[in-house]
């Protein structure tokens, strides 16, 4: 295991292993404090992000951060690494990977090119040494475009996943929820319900009921209910009207254990949910969720900084070719990311790294009520998320989910991106809002007192 060193002011700082050194070299964060594995002070800080930009990339090939031998995520980042996409950075430093990432020669084509050469640690490394405006910079570059029902990531696009969560999985409250998101323009990513249970009665109920509103009004999006891949395997060996699978990710063997995930089980569910074919457009049929924390909380992060290991979950969304992607950022708690601040840099770092991946990234833009944040924070969050090119963004009534009791942005808000950026839907959903009369003559929501639509509402709530 290699030693790490770097002098500062006259201070020489020692760190005894590349995990070390990644940890030490990151922001600020409660979670990696909470761990015993921040530096110890800014001036160590310094010296860590020194010492990394001097690392050779090919020294992540050879010096994994959790052991070749023990888990299966390492074995797939290496197993799986293309040396053809690599050569053009293959004699680069990390601190060279960043002046490359900035230069006008990483266009899209370029990045897209490399991308698959690119391990999720090296992505992790050269964003410890990137400012916020270097992450969106880069981030804004890189173009990932995939499709089902609806076309996600072209240019000038801005998606949202519509998030109508009731604690009790009323129809009625779904449907006002629903509704409510439809004529604000919402839910051309996905129609995505967070079940109260995960029973298997109850998902196949909400699936039947989003598969009903989408074929009546003939919407071009898909639908999903978040429940454990196990579930939805079955559901689909039964006839039920699955999407897309859902499954939220780690970047350790161990804490996907603890999610009751294995590679295998979603290579079973992928083929299976390839095969029912329901996609119109295209054929990306896997929708993950991941967030910074995850492993720490299930004591299964090896001793690897929150942000290198939560960059170790795209690997394995990345073997599935999905539709979506997201980091929930700020869902876990303040014990992982203590305020806006923090939570602001882990969405960029996340977005960054996820795309630089090859990943349809999206972010719910959130926090919970015990953390030090608020609705500002989800503006300036979501402002900076919509520059850097995001694909996707969680939306749910008035910004408040009373299921699973945390703010997020609002239908409303992501009105306010796609006017001050100049986004619009994706093409098959603005086509259709179009179609039924919600689209005014400059292409922005128009506003309504009364819609066929409607009849959503006392359709399901009978």
């Amino acid at each position: 295991m290699s030693t790490y060193t770097s002098t500062l002011g006259g201070e020489r700082h020692r760190f005894d292993s590349l995990a070390r050194l990644l940890a030490a070299a990151s922001p600020e964060r409660s979670g990696d404090r909470l761990a015993g594995l921040a530096a110890s002070s800014a001036r160590e800080r310094v010296a860590a992000r020194w010492a990394l930009s001097e690392v050779p990339l090919t020294t992540f090939l050879t010096e994994p951060v959790v052991p070749y031998e023990s888990d299966d995520v390492t074995r797939l980042i290496l197993d799986t690494h293309d040396p053809v996409a690599f050569a053009p950075v293959a004699g680069m430093t990390v601190g060279e990977l960043r002046e490359w990432l900035l230069s006008e020669a990483a266009d899209a084509e370029a990045l897209a090119a490399v991308s698959p050469g690119l391990t999720p640690e090296m992505v992790a490394a050269v964003s410890k040494l990137m400012g916020n405006a270097d992450l969106v910079a880069v981030a804004r570059k890189v173009r990932v475009v995939t499709a089902f029902r609806s076309t996600i990531g072209l240019p000038g696009r801005l998606a949202t996943r519509l998030q109508p969560n009731h604690p009790t999985d009323d129809p009625a409250g779904v449907a006002a929820a629903l509704l409510d998101g439809l004529l604000l323009g919402s839910g051309d990513a996905v129609i995505g319900i967070n079940p109260a249970t995960d029973s298997p009665r109850a998902v196949r109920d909400l699936l039947e009921l989003l598969d009903g509103v989408i074929t009546r009004y003939a919407i071009p999006t898909q639908s999903c209910v978040l429940c454990h891949v196990t579930t939805s395997v079955d559901l689909m060996e039964r006839g039920a009207p699955v999407d897309l699978v859902f499954q939220s990710i780690a970047g350790t063997q161990a804490a996907n254990a603890s999610f009751g995930v294995t590679l295998g089980l979603l290579d079973e569910a992928y083929e299976a949910a390839r095969g029912l074919d329901r996609g119109t457009v295209g054929k990306n049929v896997m929708y993950f969720e991941t967030g910074q924390g995850s492993a720490l909380s299930a004591d299964a992060h090896h001793g690897v900084d929150q942000q290198t290991v939560e960059a170790r979950a795209y690997a394995v969304a990345r073997r599935y070719d999905p539709l979506l992607v997201n980091t929930v950022v700020g869902f876990i708690g303040p014990e992982y990311l203590y305020d806006g601040r923090q939570i602001l840099r882990a969405a960029l770092e996340d977005h960054f790294c996820g795309k630089l991946l090859g990943l349809p990234m999206g972010l719910d833009i959130c926090y919970t009520n015990h953390a030090d944040a608020d609705d500002d924070d989800v503006a300036t969050m979501l402002t900076m998320l919509g520059v850097a090119g995001a694909s996707f963004v969680i939306c749910t009534p008035g910004g408040d989910d009373i299921m699973l009791n945390y703010q997020s942005a609002s239908y409303h808000d992501a009105l306010y991106l796609r006017e001050v950026l100049g986004l619009r839907p994706a093409p098959e959903f603005e086509a259709w809002l179009g179609s039924i009369g919600l689209l005014d003559e400059r292409g922005a929501i128009r506003e309504v007192t009364a819609h066929p639509l409607t009849a959503i509402g006392r359709e399901l709530a009978a």
